[in-house]
């Protein structure tokens, strides 16, 4: 197949051929590597190395990362492709009164790779099985700037989490630590921010609220 053909799959419906805003007005001459300028001959100099965004099926983004990594070390490619990275971010999901940490993709169906881009280079990701294509402006694949891979890297470093939960007003729950442990009770509020529910405790034949934790409730 030759440098350049198929670098999209129209057939994938889930496919956004433009989820990190390469538009050609935004792109800086300075950025773009040898490559991609009018003149495809080779420059002189030292190649260098860029992060690309590649698009996969969504679901199969770590397999189809751990496929790149077995195709880099068997053919030999750890000098021209050097890192693949799934974009994640850590999410904390409240269910049944319990918390668990889970990775959640930042860009579902996308991958990066940073690398040297050249005809072998290329072959050995966009034939990696899974792979549909390079993100780029028309059938060239285009690389991230600089500040664009900072904002990608910031974004899974960030400290802060989402909290996931399956609380509702008016839901039946059962209080699981405390001094009112195992008493049943109503949400009648629910705070996010602070992983909190107001729980209607009937304490001594009335309705008393009670401020919980997400994780000192079940639902009955």
């Amino acid at each position: 197949m030759a440098f350049g053909d198929d670098f999209r799959n129209s057939g994938d419906e889930d496919y956004d051929p433009n989820p990190f805003d390469l538009s050609a007005a935004d792109a800086d001459d300075g950025d773009q590597p040898d490559f991609l300028s009018d003149d495809s001959a080779p420059k002189s100099g030292t190649p260098e190395k860029y992060w690309y965004v590649i698009h996969c099926y969504s679901g199969q983004e770590k397999k189809v990362c751990q496929s790149i990594e077995q195709r880099i070390a068997t053919m030999g490619m750890r000098d021209r492709i050097f890192d693949v990275l799934v974009p994640t971010a850590e999410e904390v999901e409240i269910k049944d009164g319990k918390r668990r940490k889970v990775e959640r993709r930042v860009f579902p169906g996308y991958i990066l790779v940073e690398m040297i881009m050249d005809e072998d280079s290329w072959y050995v990701v966009r034939n990696t099985p899974g792979v549909t294509g390079f993100v780029g402006m028309g059938n060239e694949p285009t690389p991230l700037r600089p500040e664009e891979v900072k904002q990608i890297t910031d974004r899974m470093a960030t400290t802060g989490v989402i909290i996931k939960h399956d609380f509702k007003v008016g839901q039946k729950v059962r209080i699981t630590s405390g001094p009112f442990n195992d008493f049943p009770g109503v949400i009648a509020a629910i705070d996010p921010d602070k992983s909190k529910v107001r729980v209607m405790v009937n304490f001594f034949g009335r309705d008393t609220p009670v401020e919980l934790d997400f994780v000192e409730v079940e639902r009955t």
